[in-house]
């Protein structure tokens, strides 16, 4: 047997997430985003949601957070919310079929998309890309992981986020441009999708600033909820 070689520093600890009903974890790999997947928001913020097919960011594992706060984040005046649907895969490959897609997902979660807006604005306006904007540390609350087994109807289900108590986003899954099938073959014509993948499916309309103290609450009808305070 051959030994493990030595480490020039420490390992980065894996991220694992939280599954509702189990002490077990879901080791995370990679989070890839879409961008604009319901037409309303798509068109808040200033584009035809008809004119291109999907298409995607990345986060950082690292970035996934479950202990239900968000630090405000530095060089930002106009940080924004975004609710989304969390897609973890079991299973992955290259060119996937959609056919196939539903057979890779282990499980589900309600997750957010903090985004600092201001700097993604100037980064679209630079042509540059949006990692200082979408990939800020702790920008990606999420909660508890629901296997796919114990969940039903996720296709038609409610989302929706609340700040303060006040209701800011409300759709349906179904409401998406691009259905969670769609949006996994696609992205696995563009990269080899791994088990360990999460994938946020994109945000309805009404997104919008918090600030220290507002606290959010994230849903998706049949899946654990989530709650998160600015700090």
């Amino acid at each position: 047997m051959t030994a493990s070689p030595a480490l020039v520093i420490p390992a980065p600890a894996p991220v694992l997430l939280p599954v509702s009903g189990s002490e077990a974890r879901f080791p995370v790999r990679r989070v890839y985003c879409v961008g604009r997947n319901y037409a309303d928001h798509a068109r808040e913020m200033g584009h035809d949601p008809d004119a291109e097919p999907p298409f995607f960011f990345q986060k950082n594992a690292d970035n996934l957070v479950t202990d239900g706060r968000f630090p405000y984040p530095a060089l930002s005046e106009d940080v924004h919310y975004e609710v989304e649907l969390a897609v973890l895969l079991g299973a992955g490959g290259r060119d996937i079929a959609r056919a196939d897609a539903a057979a890779t997902i282990y499980g589900y979660a309600v997750a957010l998309d903090m985004t600092r807006r201001d700097l993604q604005a100037k980064a679209k306006k630079a042509g540059r890309p949006w990692e200082a904007a979408k990939a800020a540390e702790f920008s990606a609350p999420i909660g508890l992981v629901a296997p796919a087994s114990a969940v039903s109807g996720i296709a038609e289900a409610a989302i929706s986020l609340s700040v303060n108590g006040a209701v800011k986003q409300s759709a349906r899954i179904s409401d998406m441009i691009w259905p969670i099938e769609d949006v996994i073959a696609h992205l696995s014509t563009l990269f080899i999708l791994a088990p360990g993948d999460v994938i946020l499916t994109g945000t309805p309309a009404g997104v919008g600033p918090v600030v220290r103290g507002d606290v959010m609450e994230a849903s998706v009808e049949g899946l654990p909820g989530l709650v998160v305070t600015v700090v």
